[in-house]
């Protein structure tokens, strides 16, 4: 029996997340939006294309929310996409009160799912998800970090001129300006890379990885990421679904772990079939630390700004 995965917004990152959630044959899905007529349509043109990229799993594109029942994961990645200028902590507003409202239903048809957050700023909304539904700490998080970590990764290979999978390294902290690039565990091939690049060339490359989303969002002109997003939702969906135990940086709730507490930021986590199955504590240098917790105040600071609940 295939799991099933419901996705929230058929927009680039949701429709693209579907699409290779089904080609990976992981999972039966279900691709939600309030505009009439689009999600049908995207899923049916995905369909089309089973016979050629051979896969067996069934997408259905509905208007109707209850068409979630059951699900097994449940992806947010609806929302307004943000505009150039403008900060993550600008989107809380708008977007809170569209997590809110389809949240409040997620209990009463999938009230054993575990809930993957996209929509930006995304530990803010992974943490309003979290209130809202009551569900379990473990079964809510948000992708950011696994997103940064690949763009980070990306801009030291190309430095290097090396390949990509042979640099290790995390982004904790959160999805935002206030990412935390950890240094002490970013190598290459074991080798930390500071001992190729210089302190000054490295810290403009953390500051680009910082606005990563920003430069795509001005580039564009009009909306913002899908391809790297989508891609990093559906190593979270395959992890859990497979029960994989991937460790992988993501937005989880903290009870005092790293001296942070009651709110949701980006840290190493043991992701399975039951969700965040342990949070790692790694040793953090005194200025990653600090740089950490303040992310986490940020976070909070916004979250309780938003006065949705």
């Amino acid at each position: 029996m295939h799991s099933k995965v419901s996705i929230i917004g058929s927009g680039f990152v949701g429709t693209m997340t579907a699409q290779r959630t089904v080609e990976k044959n992981m999972a039966d899905v279900v691709l939600y939006d309030i505009v009439e007529d689009l999600p049908q349509g995207k899923a049916l043109d995905i369909s089309q294309s089973a016979s050629i990229e051979k896969f067996d799993g069934r997408i259905t594109g509905t208007n109707n929310l209850s068409d979630i029942e059951n699900s097994d994961i449940i992806v947010f990645t609806a929302g307004f996409p943000r505009t150039p200028g403008m900060t993550r902590e600008e989107l809380a507003l708008k977007n809170g009160s569209i997590i809110k409202t389809v949240t409040e239903k997620i209990g009463d048809y999938a009230p054993e799912a575990i809930i993957i957050m996209v929509t930006n700023p995304l530990d803010v909304m992974t943490h309003l998800a979290w209130r809202v539904s009551g569900f379990s700490p473990s079964r809510v998080m948000g992708m950011g970090g696994i997103l940064d970590t690949a763009r980070y990764k990306y801009f030291l290979a190309r430095e290097l001129d090396v390949s990509v999978k042979d640099i290790e390294t995390m982004v904790l902290g959160s999805h935002g300006e206030s990412m935390v690039p950890v240094d002490s565990y970013t190598t290459l091939k074991g080798i930390p890379v500071s001992n190729y690049i210089q302190k000054k060339r490295l810290d403009e490359i953390i500051e680009r990885t910082k606005k990563g989303g920003a430069e795509i969002v001005n580039l564009l002109k009009k909306g913002s990421a899908w391809h790297a997003p989508s891609a990093s939702v559906t190593a979270m969906i395959e992890a859990i679904i497979n029960d994989s135990k991937r460790l992988f940086p993501l937005s989880a709730y903290l009870t005092g772990q790293f001296g942070i507490s009651g709110t949701h930021i980006g840290v190493p986590v043991l992701l399975g079939s039951s969700g965040v199955e342990k949070i790692f504590e790694i040793k953090l240098s005194p200025e990653e630390l600090a740089a950490l917790r303040q992310s986490a105040v940020i976070m909070k600071e916004t979250f309780n700004g938003l006065n949705l609940l």
